[in-house]
């Protein structure tokens, strides 16, 4: 089921197999693939146990992963969701059984992990299109090449301004 419900603090329906979870954590947001009867498959920091490994920052930075089967109600804990299929309107689903075994076949295992590359975002996407998408990961890489083209300008002004104090006449 699509939704682009702005309000995360009410999920928007019941999640149903294959459907995205969007979890609002307090700085990014985490995601997650439902595979039915209260339970998500998810990326988890290597390092960390199943019950901290989301809710802390640390995730973000990880280099490896392990995709994990978890209660949705364990992974959200105090914070909101929503089934958010956002990206349905230019990419096709996959059937939802091929999906779901997909998703199954990588439980337990150790992947590599990425924030601009291969995050969990790209994972989920991966298992419910066949192709991995991120718009947070996207936004990311923007966000990096304007601070970078800023300051870029600011040396190359900087220079200029410079030299136009150094000259002699």
């Amino acid at each position: 089921m699509a939704s682009n419900d702005p309000d995360p603090t009410h999920p928007s329906a019941d999640p149903q197999p294959g459907d995205l979870i969007e979890i609002f954590r307090p700085a990014y947001q985490h995601w997650a693939l439902y595979l039915g009867d209260g339970y998500i498959i998810n990326l988890t920091p290597v390092d960390e146990s199943p019950a901290a490994a989301m809710s802390s920052v640390k995730s973000v930075f990880s280099r490896k992963a392990v995709v994990r089967m978890q209660l949705l109600k364990e992974v959200v804990g105090s914070d909101s969701y929503r089934v958010n299929n956002k990206y349905d309107h230019n990419h096709t689903p996959l059937p939802i059984g091929e999906i779901i075994q997909r998703a199954q076949v990588l439980i337990g295992q150790e992947v590599s992990y990425d924030l601009l590359g291969s995050n969990c975002e790209h994972f989920v996407t991966l298992l419910r299109y066949g192709e991995g998408v991120s718009e947070q990961a996207t936004r990311a890489i923007g966000a990096i090449s304007l601070v970078t083209a800023a300051a870029s300008a600011f040396s190359v002004l900087g220079l200029i301004n410079t030299r136009s104090r150094n000259r002699p006449f």
